[in-house]
């Protein structure tokens, strides 16, 4: 959360209390949660807020880095790595648990960025997502 409120002061945003809410709500858990599930549990703690008020929280969150989305299951991570937006993430998903990792490497980017410069691609958000098991529930 101190990452957050440094980088909004940064640039100038306003982390507002539904904002912050709605990261604290993603802070909490490693699996992703779409935009109702976040109702939820913020509706256990207070008021029930709008789907459109979540939505609007998460777009923010995401045009600043604080978030990314996991498209695979219309669902929501915090990002907790402090990486530029050019950089490529990938998303290790636990196919078992539900459990979500982000992953990074400079190498991997290079590569990717490369390939696609030479097809005449510019990626605009290079996000992969990758199936499988986490190590908790390959030991479990």
């Amino acid at each position: 959360m101190a990452m957050a409120e440094l980088l909004c002061a940064q640039r100038g945003q306003r982390l507002t209390p539904i904002r912050r809410k709605v990261l604290a709500v993603l802070l909490a858990t490693h699996k992703p949660l779409g935009a109702y599930e976040i109702v939820e549990r913020l509706a256990v703690k207070g008021p029930r807020p709008a789907p459109i008020t979540a939505y609007r929280a998460l777009e923010f969150l995401r045009e600043n880095g604080l978030v990314h989305r996991i498209e695979s299951r219309n669902a929501f991570v915090a990002c907790v790595h402090n990486h530029s937006a050019a950089a490529l993430v990938v998303f290790l998903i636990c196919e078992c648990c539900g459990a979500v990792g982000e992953a990074s490497s400079e190498d991997v980017t290079a590569t990717l960025t490369s390939a696609a410069r030479a097809a005449g691609f510019m990626p605009k958000s290079p996000v992969i997502e990758v199936t499988g098991i986490c190590a908790h529930c390959r030991e479990g």
